[in-house]
């Protein structure tokens, strides 16, 4: 198989899985999604750069405990999943999306750290009813509440109005970025793109 045609396959599996994320999401999750009015795709100038060491950081996450980006150093790759606000529409979208193809982040020996501005009562409610019927998400949920979004602020993606953008960041064992993807917030990355690079770090 050329590696064409396995990026192609894997994109159509990715559309299925993400279709069948959306259409699994109870009732009572989907009527208490608030719903946004179009944004300003983007709204922040970036701080950090491919090629440069990610900036560390410790944050609460939901499960308890806090988790530090340099504690993975050695010994996984990371991807920072930054979203503007719970119980939003395309937020509520993209997690169960990566939630469901864990193994691409596996074949790829990364983790995932998912990271919002919202406090962890918020995060709780909303990672709970997320995942209804379907377990808990598999990758640590951070609360950046407090000094309010100063990790997004170091990393460049806070915008004027308090919450982050919607972006992602490929940081290999080594802690340095490999990818970075400030994207339009009122739409979802494409998970074909993330699985493309995961699949570069370990060549």
């Amino acid at each position: 198989m050329t590696r064409k045609n396995h990026i192609w396959i894997v994109g159509v599996l990715v559309i299925f899985v993400w279709i069948a994320a959306a259409h699994s999401q109870s009732p009572d999750f989907k009527k208490n999604i608030y719903p946004v009015e179009q944004l300003k795709p983007t709204d922040s100038v970036l701080k950090v750069k491919v090629g440069g060491l990610a900036p560390d950081f410790t944050l609460p996450a939901v499960r308890g405990g806090k988790v530090t980006l340099s504690q993975f150093r050695g010994k996984k790759n990371v991807v920072i999943s930054f979203v503007p606000a719970a119980w939003t529409p395309v937020c509520s979208d993209q997690w169960p999306g990566y939630n469901i193809t864990k193994e691409y982040f596996d074949q790829s020996n990364a983790i995932l750290l998912g990271i919002t501005v919202d406090n962890i009562p918020t995060l709780y409610a909303w990672t709970n009813q997320m995942c209804m019927g379907s377990g808990t998400l598999w990758f640590p949920v951070l609360s950046d509440f407090y000094p309010h979004g100063a990790v997004a602020s170091k990393y460049g993606v806070l915008r004027s109005d308090g919450v982050s953008e919607r972006s992602l960041f490929v940081i290999d064992k080594k802690g340095i970025i490999r990818y970075i993807d400030v994207h339009d917030i009122n739409t979802r990355p494409k998970l074909e793109v993330l699985v493309g690079e995961l699949q570069k770090l370990e060549k």
